[in-house]
């Protein structure tokens, strides 16, 4: 009788810290950061393209459409309930039907909104999320995607890869159909600047190349560059070895294949002078740091200590730097680099992987310790047609929303702050942490 005794009090023990470890929401709170408008620091949206028009392909440097068919996590699969609760929010669809019925009411709905809102349709998404101003992760911006609601992040990884790239591409079967994505980019841009053929030397290709293709970024209004480096190769951009990497550019800008230390070499000195090039115009960089995505994608390549090197760089510490996607599941290695004075972190993506009560737990830990570097973002996509970047937006911003409405809870609730502080904290992630970080200018 006294072993069952003791161990039903041990099970109401137990009971009881799961209970206060499952503490509500603050109402007032939650209430509170529902109604801030916020800043989204990652984001892919897409122009509004009226029927029979070319679809929209600028939307990434890197679109993972040609990689080989790979998983996704739970919530980003098609049968998430939560992506139906975002199409009624936005659309009004209401069909219980899971086929054909459904998709044809919800293209419907779609429709008629697209034609109701024309060239306004990203605004409007914008509002139904209570975003103020996204950043516009795209090679360029277009009708329907302006300032200031939106604000242009450039891609620069294309600038680092000025040689034959057959031999990195050829090392999974990602990367096969990503560093020709990489090739076009850079022809691009070098069209763009009536430039016909590689400069012979290093430093000719990065005075008449590199330098006007980042001022031309400034002057077209981009607030911030972005490496998608780790889709390609890992992050240890290691001190570079100038004399070396002016050998390697100039054996191959005429042509023939560098190996993997060669490219490398190149690209270390490369990056750097990107940075470096960003800090000028008073540009920040985004830099991705996540686990997936793809079938062959290098986890352990995207861990944000590789970067350590780099971020240790005192030639580079004008260069504002934000992690995007927070290193995750790294997010104690992240913790620790933002230590360093010009690095930030945003949570965009881990609001759409993350179930709420999981993304509150990286939220406490982080604001412990660094509440002025944490970001708010979603990482809004078009997955369609299963679901658009509006809904992504949508269900981004409320998973980031009740997150923080559940971390400073509990912080309210330990005592670790007031509710004044709770509600400039909520400001800072949301909102004021970005104007920081992108150096933005708002009336």
């Amino acid at each position: 009788m006294r072993n069952r005794l003791l161990v039903l009090v041990a099970y109401a023990l137990l009971v009881g810290r799961g209970a206060s470890a499952q503490t509500p929401v603050d109402s007032a709170l939650a209430a509170y950061i529902d109604g801030i408008m916020a800043i989204d620091s990652h984001a892919h949206p897409m122009l509004p393209v009226a029927p029979g028009a070319p679809p929209d392909t600028e939307y990434d440097a890197l679109p993972l459409d040609g990689v080989p068919a790979f998983p996704l996590q739970a919530r980003l699969r098609p049968d998430n309930a939560e992506w139906r609760d975002a199409q009624r929010a936005l659309y009004g669809v209401t069909s219980s039907d899971t086929g054909t019925a459904y998709r044809d009411a919800l293209a419907s709905a779609q429709r008629s909104v697209a034609q109701r809102e024309g060239d306004r349709f990203p605004s409007w998404a914008l509002d139904q999320a209570r975003i103020d101003i996204m950043m516009a992760n795209r090679i360029a911006l277009g009708p329907g995607l302006a300032p200031p609601r939106f604000q242009w992040v450039a891609f620069d990884d294309a600038l680092m890869l000025p040689l034959d790239t057959r031999a990195e591409a050829a090392r999974t079967p990602d990367t096969r159909s990503l560093y020709p994505k990489e090739s076009q980019l850079l022809r691009r841009y070098m069209r763009d600047l009536h430039i016909a053929t590689l400069p012979r030397s290093l430093d000719a290709y990065v005075a008449r190349i590199v330098v006007p293709t980042l001022a031309k970024q400034k002057a077209g209004g981009a607030v911030s560059i972005k490496f998608e480096a780790a889709y390609l190769r890992p992050l240890d951009f290691d001190d570079p070895d100038p004399a070396l990497a002016r050998r390697v550019y100039a054996r191959y800008a005429a042509g023939g294949t560098p190996t993997h230390a060669e490219y490398k070499a190149l690209e270390d000195y490369l990056f750097r002078v990107i940075m470096r090039e960003a800090w000028h115009h008073g540009m920040s960089v985004q830099i991705h740091c996540l686990e997936t995505y793809g079938g062959f994608y290098d986890a352990a390549g995207s861990a944000p200590h590789l970067l350590e090197p780099a971020l240790d760089d005192s030639t580079l510490r004008g260069t504002t730097v934000i992690l995007i996607h927070g290193g995750w599941p790294l997010v104690g290695e992240t913790q620790t680099l933002l230590a360093k004075p010009n690095v930030y972190a945003d949570i965009s993506a881990m609001t759409l992987i993350l179930e709420p009560a999981e993304l509150a737990r990286v939220l406490r830990q982080w604001l412990g310790e660094w509440p002025d570097k944490v970001l708010f973002g979603t990482d809004a996509f078009d997955n369609s047609p299963t679901y658009g970047w509006a809904e992504s937006a949508l269900l981004g911003t409320k998973t980031a929303r009740r997150a923080l409405a559940m971390a400073l809870t509990g912080m309210m609730r330990d005592g670790d702050i007031t509710r004044a502080r709770a509600e400039q904290l909520a400001r800072m992630v949301m909102r004021d942490n970005a104007i920081a970080a992108y150096h933005l200018h708002l009336n």
